[in-house]
């Protein structure tokens, strides 16, 4: 049996490479997957250690995924997987450790988002769109979750399209849709904006495509459901806080 390897990167693109051999259809998320679209991520300012892998995958593949990520050497988290295994899967590299979560059809953490159609597309990792999306729906963004979505709009224009760019038009149709969608993609606008500063790039390009990003947006008509939800505003949250999914060889104190 195969085990994991302990480099983050090196492991993701193992994983990836052997479940295109084996017709598994997974889409690597996260910071190693922003690693691998955006050269920034790459070097200082913004390279940075990365521990637990993330993956998009089809629930009609679910038996394969799970058979595949045995084979890889990864034990799978039983009691999780048994109560949650409809949309998400977890499994671990009991040495290291690390966490391997496969979120299946969609992204369900402060907000839900439907990978389905996104699941198609060639390459081992998502679209920059959508891993900017993973990125700024987080209503808790972190430090990590900053410098990855600096890297990603510093190194991919705005455009109408995933060929290696921002796809706009996918991101204003998606928070076009959904009230409290664009609202934490405008919070956190603000808080990648004001952190610009202690990072050391080359700022007016980052709000360059954030300002070009957000034009598309504007543009975009919003549905009755949005204009519904936005007469509620702020009085009602609008995100969910993730549930934190904990090792079961971590002790409980």
């Amino acid at each position: 049996m195969d085990r994991p390897l302990e480099h983050t990167i090196q492991e993701a693109q193992r994983i990836t490479e052997a479940a295109a051999a084996a017709g598994v259809s997974v889409k690597l998320l996260g910071g190693p997957g922003v690693f691998l679209h955006s050269p920034s991520a790459q070097h200082p300012p913004l390279k940075r250690k990365y521990g637990d892998l993330d993956f998009a995958a089809s629930s009609r593949q679910r038996k394969q995924v799970i058979a595949f990520f045995l084979a890889l050497g990864y034990e799978a988290n039983e009691r999780f997987n048994a109560l949650q295994g409809d949309r998400r899967l977890c499994f671990w590299d009991v040495a290291l450790p690390r966490q391997v979560d496969i979120f299946l059809d969609a992204l369900k953490m402060s907000h839900f988002i439907d990978l389905r159609p996104r699941l198609l597309m060639d390459g081992p990792c998502v679209s920059p769109a959508d891993l900017l999306l993973s990125k700024m729906q987080i209503y808790e963004l972190n430090q990590k979750d900053v410098v990855d979505t600096v890297a990603l709009l510093l190194d991919h224009p705005i455009a109408d399209h995933d060929d290696d760019a921002i796809n706009a038009a996918y991101i204003a149709r998606l928070v076009g849709e959904d009230w409290g969608l664009h609202r934490t993609f405008q919070v956190n606008t603000e808080r990648i904006r004001a952190a610009l500063p202690d990072l050391n790039v080359p700022r007016d390009l980052v709000n360059q495509h954030l300002d070009e990003l957000w034009r598309e947006i504007g543009a975009r008509p919003k549905s009755v459901r949005w204009r519904l939800r936005a007469q509620v505003g702020d009085r009602v949250p609008w995100y969910e806080l993730p549930e934190e999914v904990r090792s079961p060889y971590e002790p409980i104190w």
